[in-house]
């Protein structure tokens, strides 16, 4: 078996989405303090954490598009265990559309169908050229609503992107929002390492959310599980 890590690392104050609440991880007791406190053989150390829900790489739960959407700790767990394919889009230009004949294409190219009740990883190469520089939460090419319905045809219950949005920043990136709603699928951001999905054929993709009450979505440890 080969895992291929696909999440991006989690840090104080990592690149968040523009408008949400920063990532911020702190500590909360040293081990000498811990020990002070106890007298513990050592002490125990203890850190923390505070992010929103679409932190780092994370899934957005139907809630996130609309109030009749399920939350995310009512998310099918079955949909966060699946077979994915990965399909090669760095070609398409920065803040570009992805249309549904870029994507029709690129599985063309992939030589691999997209497996039914499964997922699409849309590898742009945005994480590799931006991440962490400001660019990186502008300049991400991504789907249009016709791409979105396009996969939404093909029986996928969610698409992935190396990215912080689905589509481009701007209008075109809410009405994916909206269109992820209708058509009963959701999508998965900021993910990484796509670049070593490539010509890999199909796998495993594993992404658990937290179990937030009535989240709108949740940061998961993306993976993806090759049977070698």
């Amino acid at each position: 078996m080969r895992i291929v890590d696909l999440s991006r690392e989690l840090y104080h104050r990592t690149p968040s989405y523009p408008g949400q609440p920063p990532v911020i991880h702190g500590i909360w007791k040293t081990h000498d303090e811990a020990f002070a406190d106890s007298g513990n053989v050592q002490g125990n150390s203890v850190m923390f954490f505070s992010m929103p829900d679409h932190g780092g790489t994370h899934i957005d739960a139907p809630r996130h598009f609309g109030k009749t959407g399920t939350p995310i700790d009512k998310y099918p767990l079955e949909n966060c265990i699946v077979q994915g394919i990965c399909i090669d889009l760095r070609h398409i230009a920065p803040r570009a559309e992805i249309t549904p004949e870029d994507l029709e294409a690129a599985v063309k190219n992939a030589g691999v169908p997209i497996p039914k009740k499964g997922t699409v990883l849309l590898c742009t190469g945005h994480h590799a050229r931006t991440f962490p520089k400001p660019a990186y939460a502008t300049d991400n090419s991504g789907v249009n609503v016709a791409a979105t319905e396009w996969l939404a045809a093909q029986g996928i219950v969610h698409f992935g992107i190396d990215s912080m949005r689905p589509g481009p920043e701007g209008k075109v990136n809410a009405l994916v929002h909206k269109a992820c709603l209708e058509l009963d699928i959701t999508h998965i951001e900021s993910l990484c390492n796509l670049e070593a999905l490539l010509g890999q054929g199909e796998f495993q993709f594993i992404g658990l959310p937290l179990k937030w009450r009535e989240g709108t979505g949740s940061p998961i440890r993306a993976v993806a599980v090759f049977n070698d």
